[in-house]
């Protein structure tokens, strides 16, 4: 167990966000057409609403179709044109989206009222974070409410706030803890009362100065002696959720477990902002603190924008294109993904927008054999064997690389970016990972089929029994032996 404050391994990486938090933090417009996403980063959502329904900003929209999706909301009062399959941020690159055009009048569904906090209890502000669609605002998108619920049976103890933002490119987290730390301890303690915690920690990297003064002030404001904020070494991946807390607590989450497991709860900043605002004015989550920003965009900056609004808009707000961009980028550097148009839609899961051009990318050039340096085992957070799980995951052995910890990659990129070979390591383990996960699947299918068989035969065998029985009872009755007795 390492001690509270220290990481085992990571990297410093050159940091990129001077540009961006030049400029305070500012609202976009609201998006003329908005296109929202039935996947927001969790799993799809299932509409409820059709084409030509009149909605509202903050009218329920869909409702989750499994127990990680989130419901999701309007961004705009207007009429929704259609439910159709566009080019989104998700893995296979399209879904379903429901597509509002917006009258411009913003009225706010009348049912929207601010919630009297001192009248709910933990499970009724649990319910109520889940009906508002917050989620993780670092880009994990997982319900907010799933997790305290689960935290709360768990009985957890210690609530740590994640404010690190470890990525080069992104500063929405910067900027959101300066300009709004009394939200952030707002939503810090509300989520105290529904998950139990009797303690709370905002860990924030210490090249953010500004923004650990602004949380201790508003801390020191308050008189809370629950709550600390902490600042911890700038080091990637400083802000993934095991490290973090093994950095604050000293406690190590187990490979097969989650934080609850060990009296552990992690919430993203953004997220506790979120539940300040629901807070606040009874709005759900329909907008979310971005960053648009890489050499190709005119003035890199901040915006809280809408859900739904395309990206293209929100890099006109920054100045617009510029130069020749390259690649554009859902994400950070590190763990972004590659986008291949900016008609895609702001989602909830989605903190940045990169565009990058040839001045922020570094070529990877020829893919070489791995040469065995140990380069990647010694950068590794999760302190894993990247070069052995390669070759497990080449040669297709999915036990072996099971064996190797497979399932604790976090998908950081360190290995990535020290490889001397210019190995793609993270996406051959990803891939490994989405293929292991199918199996895993395929089994619970065929183990479930195998289960209903069973009970199937089970059934059969039960009704088989019976009708041998009634049979055997009106041969004895026809035999005038009558009922119940036995032939002897």
């Amino acid at each position: 167990m390492a001690p509270p404050g220290r990481f085992a391994d990571g990297l410093r990486l050159e940091s990129h966000k001077a540009r961006a938090m030049r400029h305070r933090l500012r609202a976009a417009a609201a998006p003329a057409c908005a296109v929202i996403a039935l996947d927001q980063g969790r799993g799809d959502a299932d509409p409820v609403v059709g084409p030509g329904d009149r909605v509202f900003v903050g009218t329920p929209i869909a409702r989750p179709a499994s127990g990680v999706a989130a419901t999701i909301h309007s961004p705009v009062c207007g009429i929704v044109r259609e439910i159709a399959q566009r080019e989104t941020a998700a893995p296979a690159g399209s879904g379903p989206c429901i597509v509002i055009d917006s009258d411009g009048s913003d009225a706010r569904d009348p049912r929207i009222a601010a919630p009297a906090l001192e009248s709910l209890g933990p499970e009724d502000l649990i319910a109520r974070i889940l009906e508002a669609g917050i989620v993780g605002l670092g880009g994990a998108a997982y319900p907010t409410g799933v997790k305290l619920a689960t935290a709360r049976e768990r009985s957890v103890e210690h609530l740590v706030l994640n404010g690190a933002e470890c990525e080069p490119w992104i500063c929405c987290d910067d900027a959101l803890m300066r300009e709004r730390a009394d939200d952030i301890l707002l939503g810090t303690r509300i989520m105290m009362v529904t998950c139990g915690a009797r303690r709370a920690t905002i860990a924030v990297e210490d090249d953010k100065p500004e923004a650990i003064e602004a949380l201790r002030r508003a801390s020191s404001a308050l008189g809370d002696d629950r709550l600390e904020v902490v600042a911890l070494p700038a080091l990637y991946p400083a802000g993934a959720e095991g490290p973090l807390l093994l950095a604050v607590t000293g406690l190590e989450v187990p490979h097969d477990a989650f934080p609850p497991s060990i009296g552990l709860l992690c919430q993203n900043v953004g997220t506790a902002a979120a539940v300040a605002s629901w807070a606040r004015s009874g709005e759900p989550c329909i907008s979310r603190v971005v960053t648009v920003t890489g050499s190709g965009v005119g003035e890199p900056a901040n915006l809280e924008a809408r859900i739904g609004t395309p990206l293209a808009a929100l890099v006109a707000e920054c100045g617009g294109h510029r130069g020749e961009p390259r690649r554009l980028i859902a994400g950070g550097s590190m763990t972004g993904t590659a986008l291949a148009t900016d008609d895609v839609a702001l989602t909830k899961a989605m903190n940045c927008i990169l565009v990058a051009t040839a001045l922020d990318l570094v070529p990877r050039g020829e893919e070489m054999p791995c040469i065995r340096c140990g380069d990647c085992a010694s950068a590794c957070p999760a302190g894993l064997l990247p070069q052995q799980l390669l070759r497990a995951v080449t040669s297709g052995v999915t036990a072996e690389a099971g064996r190797y910890g497979l399932a604790d990659c976090i998908e950081c990129g360190c290995c990535d970016y020290v490889c001397p070979s210019r190995i793609p390591l993270t996406s051959r383990f990803r891939a490994a990972r989405a293929e292991a996960r199918a199996l895993a699947a395929d089994r619970q299918r065929a183990e479930a089929a195998r289960r209903r068989f069973e009970q199937h035969q089970r059934r059969l065998a039960m009704q088989a029994e019976a009708e041998r029985q009634a049979f055997e009872e009106a041969r004895r009755l026809a035999r005038g032996d009558g009922a119940g007795r036995s032939d002897p």
